[in-house]
């Protein structure tokens, strides 16, 4: 087999895109550094000039995971109207497009930022919390939200969308319903948390 060329930083985002397309097809179990160099077109060492071993690709793909998160959910929060609603409803919709497809890799995700010496990739989650949670603060500051806890209602938030998220994963939300059920689940969080309850225009 003739060894591909990479540029450098090329070979390491090529090889993270194959580790991720093979977690999304056999699960994190599934991953093995020698595969992935021959999916690659690379010497079975090329891949630790970027990842000292198998752990550390997976801390990289779940690091990158949550960077992609983040910025997915930036932009449908710029994109919505500044009051409480839109914007819990955009960050709603936009956790549970950037899962579809891919519960795979998140369960990888929130699992990595838990192995002891992931440090970049807790510090990534965090940032990618970081981003619905700034919108419950701000409905806080606003006089929008009613529950004086901020992070009790974040929590309630995050397992709200995280938990629309698996339903539609394993197929308990058919495709049709999917749009109306993350809209019924904000109505709902909305009447518990904003000060004006029920639905928010």
């Amino acid at each position: 087999m003739q060894e591909r060329t990479y540029h450098h930083g090329s070979l390491r985002t090529a090889l993270l895109d194959a580790a991720e397309r093979a977690v999304l097809t056999g699960g994190a179990q599934s991953l093995s550094l020698r595969e992935l160099a021959r999916e690659v077109g690379v010497s079975h060492a090329a891949p630790r000039r970027h990842f000292a071993d198998r752990a550390a690709l997976l801390d990289a793909l779940g690091q990158r995971g949550f960077d992609q998160l983040a910025r997915h959910l930036e932009a449908a929060i710029a994109a919505a109207p500044g009051s409480l609603g839109p914007r819990l409803r955009a960050v709603a919709h936009a956790y549970v497009d950037f899962t579809r497809e891919r519960m795979p890799l998140i369960e990888l995700m929130f699992a990595g930022k838990h192995r002891e010496g992931a440090d970049a990739t807790l510090a990534a989650a965090q940032a990618a919390y970081a981003v619905p949670f700034a919108v419950i603060e701000s409905a806080h500051r606003s006089g929008e939200l009613a529950q004086e806890d901020v992070r009790a209602a974040a929590r309630l938030v995050f397992a709200t969308v995280h938990g629309l998220a698996v339903l539609l994963n394993s197929g308990m939300i058919a495709r049709e319903d999917v749009t109306g059920t993350v809209d019924a689940a904000v109505d709902g969080l909305l009447t518990g948390v904003a000060s004006t309850g029920g639905r928010t225009p």
